[in-house]
């Protein structure tokens, strides 16, 4: 049975809508493109656009891969749907894909 974290984000990602959250410790804004699990743990792809990140965050948003369990304070809100185009391969971030978002 799914936690409600992922059942959380995974009704914001069938609406488009962007995550705000808490994960490891930093305030990030994501758009979620891709949930499921790798090794058996809940895991997203998500591109965030604002927000913290102990790398910081470049101009223009940076993709990251989450493990749900270190995702705290979900809010979900509407907003613009952010993404890039630079991913050159497959992701591998999440092996048994749910549901994915596409452009």
């Amino acid at each position: 049975m799914p936690s409600i974290s992922y059942s959380t984000i995974l009704a914001a990602m069938k609406k488009r809508q962007q995550i705000i959250c808490v994960y490891q410790g930093f305030h990030r804004e994501l758009c979620v493109h891709t949930i499921g699990h790798k090794s058996g743990k809940e895991k997203i792809l998500a591109f965030q656009f604002a927000g913290e990140s102990s790398k910081g965050i470049p101009p223009g948003g940076e993709w990251r891969c989450m493990f749900i369990d270190d995702i705290a304070e979900i809010l979900v809100k509407d907003g613009a749907w952010y993404t890039r185009d630079n991913h050159t391969k497959e992701q591998t971030c999440v092996d048994q894909v749910e549901f994915e978002v596409f452009p």
